[in-house]
């Protein structure tokens, strides 16, 4: 798993989000419209992922519970 500090997170407003991605945190859509954040790793910036916000928070927090243990 990537850690936050190796990505760039950029939040696209619901009125920016004009094309229909795919959230790799629970592969459903994400509709144009919906504001949601771009997840960018800053080695591989090809690589960026459009996630829904809750979605991207938990991968947050389940990285966050991975490092602790």
């Amino acid at each position: 798993m990537t850690l936050p500090d190796d990505v760039e997170v950029r939040h696209v407003q619901p009125y920016e989000a004009v094309k229909t991605y795919r959230c790799p945190g629970c592969n459903h859509e994400i509709s144009p419209g919906i504001g949601h954040d771009v997840v960018v790793p800053l080695q591989e910036p090809d690589l960026r992922r459009h996630w829904h916000t809750p979605c991207w928070r938990a991968e947050l927090r389940a990285a966050a519970r991975s490092r602790r243990r």
